[in-house]
């Protein structure tokens, strides 16, 4: 008789990996938004900042920096939203890439 190095096929998996390098959608985004109050007058969301950081210093910084008023908002699904008045996508994202708070690629800004 003759030995054979066979092997046998087990199941693989692709994403197997992907557990440990914290799953999908790894890439966790913070998301910019403006949304139209009414006439001329808009609001900034800033939504998907880390839990660990402090919402109301972050506000409070920029509250100062670009001379407008601000709050921060509780939601049920998406947690911790910074609200300020005007259209300051653009400001907050420089301020949070300049702050050190996230990287440039991890910033989504929406809007018209």
């Amino acid at each position: 008789m003759v030995d054979f190095d066979i092997q046998i096929p087990t199941t693989f998996d692709p994403f197997a990996e992907a557990g440990e390098f914290g799953g999908t959608g790894t890439k966790e985004y913070v998301h910019i938004r403006t949304q139209q109050r009414n006439g001329k007058k808009s609001l900034t969301t800033v939504q998907g900042l880390r839990h660990d950081l402090s919402y109301e210093k972050i506000l409070k910084s920029l509250k100062k920096d670009f001379c407008c008023n601000g709050n921060v908002v509780k939601d049920k699904e998406l947690g911790k939203i910074i609200q300020l008045q005007g259209d300051q996508r653009k400001n907050v994202s420089h301020f949070l890439v300049n702050a050190g708070i996230v990287k440039k690629d991890q910033i989504k800004i929406h809007g018209f």
